[in-house]
């Protein structure tokens, strides 16, 4: 055989092979239906299961026939692809696509040229032949590709399921951390006058148990905001361990209230659960027991060190010592002045109202006591007389009862005097109706205030109260009324 024989025998092998890969791929293509002809495939295998034999023999003589068509298209390829290949030989060398042919050795090379337009491409099939290679497929086949669809169905649920699984895993993660994060939180406080940068923080007792159900029990600090306490996740109850120092050394009462509280995240605001008010004592009240614990809260923390501690302590000792003073110092006067307020006579003794104290002066007469005004001896206010029970009284002129109080032994003691007012709005209309006398315009204002304790000022005596006609009984009842109460209760029987 010579070798340009062999060459060509060659070449239209190659065509065959490359008709045969085209047909496998379209045959490829067809198997590869939708979902819905995999539906029909599984209706089918349930008619198929029913048929009877008859059935499957007209199945197997069709299944003959379409093997006889291809064995007649296969012929056909080989013929048409045999005179392709002699065709494509003609063709010049720059349009066509020359390669050596394996295992010729030194034989010449022969070009092998294909025409890419002459390629037989794959065609779509007609609706009959896409049911007899329906039909042709076996049902093991078409049960393998079931079984396939649903492998990837199951491998893509195994990997929702992964990534699910694996988001759970991560919140997982990030609670435990949580959990073992300290977490910072805020609590409601009110001190008035705190500034925790000058003075002592305030001493927080925390307890409870945190997340990882350890017990806890111990003294944190805030300042005058409530911020400064940290904690793990966990139920606790709050409360004010003792009391802070200000920079003027106030010392704050302690409340005993206490609050429970849940810690679940940073930066939390607890005040609407844990809000305590820390009151201000009067400071010559604050004992040194109180002053010593404030000072010890101070040095473990609630101040920046020990010496500021110490400080904030002697400021706290002094200003309590001053106040000390200062409430000795005031009572002293207070009891001087009460010695000077209280008067007596042989049967009996009185205090002079606090209201007046300062204001009146008093004359006395056996048992006959006057309290006037003190920038005018002539001007009496209230004259007092003991009288033996069973006796009668009078005034003296231009004078009204403004009220008595029995000693029980025997006497009672009746005050008397102007009814200053109704009388000073007389005489300073120019009236002349019994007016004791008349009086410039700040003694009149002065009588009135003291004889109604200052509860009503002379213009309401003399426009509202009284009126510019004058109501006698009006005003004698603003008086009786007023002595009832700041002046006849102190009159007592001499001991």
């Amino acid at each position: 055989m010579s070798d340009e024989t062999r060459g060509h025998e060659d070449a239209a092998q190659d065509a065959e092979a490359c008709a045969e890969a085209l047909e496998s791929l379209d045959r490829i293509a067809l198997d590869e239906l939708s979902l819905s002809d995999l539906a029909v495939d599984a209706q089918d295998e349930v008619r198929e299961g029913t048929e009877d034999e008859g059935s499957d023999a007209k199945d197997a003589s069709d299944e003959a026939e379409a093997e006889e068509d291809d064995s007649k298209d296969d012929v056909q390829s080989e013929s048409a692809s045999g005179e392709e290949t002699a065709l494509l030989g003609s063709l010049p060398a720059d349009d066509s696509l020359t390669r050596e042919l394996p295992g010729l050795g030194s034989a010449p090379a022969v070009d092998e040229t294909i025409a890419m337009g002459d390629i037989p491409l794959p065609s779509v099939p007609s609706a009959r032949e896409a049911e007899a290679r329906h039909h042709k497929m076996s049902p093991k086949r078409r049960n393998l590709m079931v079984a396939g669809i649903v492998a990837a169905a199951l491998v893509a649920g195994g990997a929702g399921y992964a990534a699910w699984n694996g988001y759970q895993q991560e919140q997982a993660a990030v609670a435990a951390v949580n959990a073992h994060t300290m977490m910072s939180v805020q609590i409601g406080v009110h001190a008035a006058g705190l500034d925790c940068s000058t003075g002592s923080k305030i001493p927080v007792q925390v307890s409870g148990q945190d997340s990882d159900g350890s017990s806890v029990s111990e003294t944190l600090y805030v300042d005058e905001h409530g911020r400064g306490i940290k904690l793990l996740p966990g139920d606790y109850t709050l409360s004010i361990a003792g009391s802070p120092i200000a920079a003027d050394g106030t010392i704050y009462t302690v409340p005993t209230t206490k609050a429970q509280v849940s810690v679940k995240s940073d930066g939390q605001d607890l005040s609407a659960q844990a809000s305590f008010k820390l009151k201000v004592p009067s400071a010559d009240t604050v004992t040194d027991d109180q002053i010593d614990a404030a000072a010890k809260y101070a040095e473990e923390g609630g101040a920046s060190s020990a010496a500021v501690a110490k400080v904030l302590q002697q400021a706290a000792t002094a200003r309590r010592d001053a106040a000390v003073n200062a409430m000795s110092s005031r009572e002293a006067q207070a009891a001087r002045d009460a010695d000077a307020r209280h008067k007596a006579t042989n049967l009996y003794q009185l205090d002079i109202p606090v209201e007046w104290y300062g204001k009146v002066a008093t004359w006395q007469n056996g048992n006959t006591l006057c309290i006037y005004l003190a920038s005018d001896s002539n001007t009496p206010i209230v004259t007092l007389v003991a009288v033996r029970d069973g006796e009668s009284f009078t005034p003296d002129k231009g004078d009204t009862v403004l009220g008595a109080a029995s000693l029980g032994n025997g006497y009672t003691v009746y005050a008397s005097g102007p009814v200053y007012p109704y009388v000073v709005p007389q005489t300073i209309n120019g009236r002349t109706q019994d007016p004791v006398s008349t009086y410039p315009m700040d003694t009149a204002i002065d009588l009135v205030e003291l004889t109604t304790g200052n509860r009503y000022t002379y213009s309401q005596i003399k426009n509202v109260l009284v009126g510019k006609d004058g109501k006698a009984d009006a005003a004698t009842k603003l008086e009786t009324d007023y002595l009832a109460q700041i002046l006849m209760p102190s009159i007592k029987a001499q001991d």
